[in-house]
């Protein structure tokens, strides 16, 4: 989990069989478990979809200066 960049994790008992339900469902960026203990993998998909939308939104109000030199490049070609 450490090299994920974003992911969902699902956990199951060892041994569990499909059918049966998860021990804990969460969301991972750059390998840290930032949300845990929802419910389902929908919930999971929604809450991750929420968490790239917000970031991006914090992200593009960063000014441009401070920005490391391979985000600059690739908000120059986003926005070219």
């Amino acid at each position: 989990m450490s090299n994920t960049t974003i992911g969902i994790c699902a956990i199951k008992h060892e041994g569990a069989d499909v059918a049966d339900p998860y021990e804990d469902v969460g969301v991972i960026i750059e390998g840290i478990q930032v949300l845990d203990n929802l419910d389902n993998v929908a919930n999971a998909c929604s809450m991750m979809v929420g968490l790239i939308y917000a970031l991006n939104l914090y992200f593009m109000q960063l000014d441009a200066n401070k920005l490391s030199n391979k985000v600059q490049v690739l908000k120059n070609k986003l926005l070219s």
